[in-house]
């Protein structure tokens, strides 16, 4: 498979952008590329506490709008496949589609102050299938940013959260605690 399709559910705390070097190329923010990653609330400031590093990234030319990140919930992008480069995981999200199409996988950020405490090290945490791409910790916060299929599912000190779609929407979907 030479690419996936993902919506994206939620992004993590932290944006960087990096735009084109050439100072006098007219479309130099139009071709910039955008990078989303997981962070934690610090003495008032979200910051990255990587334990995982990685990030998703975005090209203005993508379809992707910097100025309506919230606008991209529920889009679904044509994506590279993940790669680890450096000792980072990366997923390039290349073209938001036109018309929504049913994903392989969901971009996924959860928090531990709305899910409750990950145990990231502990061999039970997420259905196998899930791919983390970051996660950030500091003290009792944590955020975490998944690829996730259908179906798939955290555990966490509240319970067990599965990834169901919108009956609406199959494209899109949201984790929901599973009661026993």
């Amino acid at each position: 498979m030479t690419g996936m399709l993902v919506t994206i559910t939620g992004f993590g705390s932290v944006w960087r952008r990096r735009f084109r070097k050439d100072k006098n190329d007219p479309r130099r923010f139009a071709r910039a590329a955008y990078f989303n990653t997981t962070g934690v609330p610090i003495n008032g400031k979200i910051r990255t506490r990587p334990k995982i590093v990685g990030h998703v990234r975005f090209n203005g030319v993508g379809g992707f709008d910097p100025n309506r990140p919230l606008a991209m919930i529920n889009s679904v992008f044509e994506c590279a496949e993940p790669c680890v480069w450096n000792g980072q995981n990366k997923v390039l999200f290349k073209r938001m589609l036109p018309t929504p199409q049913q994903p392989d996988y969901f971009l996924v950020a959860v928090r531990s102050a709305e899910v409750g405490h990950l145990d990231v090290g502990s061999p039970a945490w997420r259905s196998e299938g899930t791919l983390l791409i970051s996660f950030s910790e500091c003290r009792d916060q944590q955020e975490a940013m998944l690829l996730m299929p259908l179906d798939s599912w955290l555990r966490t000190d509240l319970g067990r959260f599965v990834l169901r779609p919108f009956v609406s929407w199959p494209w899109s979907a949201r984790l929901q605690l599973e009661f026993a």
